[in-house]
């Protein structure tokens, strides 16, 4: 096979960033189209007046995905200017009786913090949450953001096999964490997280846990600057292995060649046309599916997959400092289940919502002027309905998004100032907003769902969608709605499940090395000896059939 020279990534987000950097350093001619005037979609910086707000992501976690990007590019974070500051507390947890949890890094301080509300022994129940967390993160790396699963044949592999019972794939995260924490105060401390795959506690699968043990393992880490910092970064390494980058360049279709049905560049909107030998998707997968390829019925089933949460994010430019908040600090309703379904299957803000405030001043005071802070406020939604609502299908559900700004605004003011005593309203100077719909306008995100699409398990390996079109060759997908999932780590894990990928179809050698995760002893199942050859072939037998009936009921569910 010919080996291409040109590639065109289409979106220059953290996937589309990390993937042209990449593919550069194997060869490649790679330009980078981006409909915005700034790299990193979501993960941008919006700067008024002085202040600056992180307009998504404001944490920094599994700070080794982030490292092996740049030791794979020849460089390190620390080379390329970038200084990660520690985040301690890592939050502070607001509860609507006053009390506040603080989670930490400090073993000490957890002790103390997890002894005040489970007594004595219940140190020695977190600990075991910890052991099980470990494992799911353990595995997860190993097994899961270092593989690709191209088809559903690829699950049955005996080392993802042996780990499937041990990640608790069908089992939901507040259901694992009931069995270790006797109080719900507790329970809700650590299922919170399941927010960031934009899904609610009760219907995440337990594996997710592992998103929390991360922050309690390695900490929490903010970029000096914002986080951006990192995106940026990536950009200049980008460029210095000749990647080129065009901004306010908005794509319209992808050029595909009706007679071999391969992808041979893009058309833009002002009419020009790019050639390429490879195109690589990194704007929202479902969006390109709808509006950037050929009409098919894969587009027709991705519209129907359930999506992730969206948000309401304020940026509050604050007249003064507001001592009573930290770096992170999460607010959670007292109607814990309830606001969760608001969110998931009503598609509404909940009545009492739960939400996050990120102070970055607290860690790095370039944020904002001197003696005053900057806030960012993300309040968890439901997505766009769209075309349910104006067909009549969710009747009971009306978005009055106004409406429903103003209620988010007003609950987080006065559950601030009632659980904390900050009268934030009185010293807000400025504010800008997102909604689901400007989060849609501005980064083509479909039904503003902020997270891409959910994380159920019928929504993940090799359910979910491919990182290579199966019709079109020569046309790839990198970001949150394509194998591994979302959040910024796992989508640069997935730059490079992508990249390798696309040298493995053209013979080409891979200029990095495979990953610092190789397969280890996460637990007793990866030790030699463990398990009988005879009884380990049974249990793998049993778990693949178990797997292939579980997928044969899902897609009979999806045809009827």
């Amino acid at each position: 096979m010919e080996k291409p020279r040109s590639v065109i990534v289409v979106g220059a987000g953290a996937g589309g960033i990390a993937s042209a950097a990449r593919l550069a350093k194997a060869g490649f001619r790679v330009t980078v189209v981006e409909k915005n005037d700034h790299s990193g979609g979501r993960c941008s910086l919006i700067h008024h007046n002085g202040y600056r707000f992180d307009q998504g992501p404001s944490l920094l976690l599994l700070p080794d995905l982030f490292q092996e990007v740049f030791n794979d590019l020849d460089t390190s974070i620390e080379a390329e200017g970038v200084e990660l500051l520690k985040c301690d507390p890592n939050y502070n947890l607001w509860f609507g009786d006053g009390e506040m949890v603080e989670l930490s890094t400090d073993t000490a301080r957890m002790k103390k913090e997890i002894e005040k509300w489970e007594g004595k022994d219940g140190f020695e129940r977190y600990l075991a949450w910890l052991q099980e967390a470990h494992v799911h993160y353990e595995a997860s790396i190993t097994y899961v953001l270092r593989r690709n699963f191209t088809c559903l044949l690829s699950m049955v592999r005996p080392d993802f096999l042996r780990y499937l019972s041990a990640l608790h794939p069908f089992e939901s995260i507040w259901n694992r964490s009931a069995r270790y924490f006797h109080t719900e105060r507790l329970r809700r401390a650590f299922t919170f997280g399941s927010m960031y795959m934009g899904m609610s506690p009760f219907e995440a699968p337990g594996t997710y846990s592992l998103l929390q043990y991360t922050e309690l393992a390695e900490g929490i880490w903010y970029p000096r600057g914002g986080f951006h910092k990192i995106l940026d970064a990536l950009v200049k390494v980008g460029e210095r292995f000749g990647v080129e980058y065009r901004f306010n360049t908005s794509v319209t279709e992808v050029i595909v060649d009706d007679r071999n049905q391969r992808a041979t560049g893009v058309r833009l909107e002002n009419g020009e046309t790019l050639k390429a030998d490879i195109v690589l998707m990194n704007a929202d997968l479902v969006y390109a599916y709808k509006n950037l390829l050929p009409s098919s019925s894969k587009a027709t089933a991705l519209d129907k997959k359930p999506s992730s949460c969206a948000s309401i994010s304020f940026y509050w430019a604050m007249d003064t400092i507001i001592p009573q908040l930290n770096a992170h600090n999460v607010f959670l309703a007292d109607d814990y289940q309830d606001s969760f379904d608001d969110i998931f299957k009503r598609q509404l803000i909940p009545k009492e919502p739960s939400f996050y405030v990120h102070v970055p001043t607290r860690v790095d005071d370039s944020a904002a002027p001197a003696g005053k802070d900057t806030v960012v406020v993300l309040v968890p939604c439901g997505h766009l309905l769209e075309g349910e609502a104006k067909a009549g299908l969710n009747p009971s559900s009306q978005q009055d998004w106004d409406a429903m700004v103003s209620k988010a605004r007003n609950a987080v003011c006065d559950t601030i100032k009632a659980r904390t005593g900050a009268d934030l309203k009185a010293h807000i100077a400025s504010e800008l907003l997102n909604t689901p719909a400007t989060w849609k306008e501005k980064f083509n995100l479909d039904k503003g769902a902020i997270l891409g699409l959910s994380h159920s398990f019928f929504n993940v390996l090799a359910f979910r969608p491919n990182t290579k079109h199966d019709k079109i060759s020569a046309l790839y997908f990198v970001g949150a709605s394509t194998h591994p999932g979302t959040g910024v780590p796992i989508v640069l894990a997935g730059s490079k499940i992508t990249s390798d990928q696309i040298l493995d179809d053209y013979g080409m050698m891979k200029p990095w090395a495979p990953g610092t995760h190789k397969r280890r002893v996460v637990s007793s199942l990866d030790k030699e000896g463990s398990i009988p050859y005879d009884l380990t072939r049974t249990v793998l037998f049993g778990l693949a059939t178990l797997v292939m009936v579980l997928c044969l009921l899902f897609f009979s569910k999806q045809n009827r």
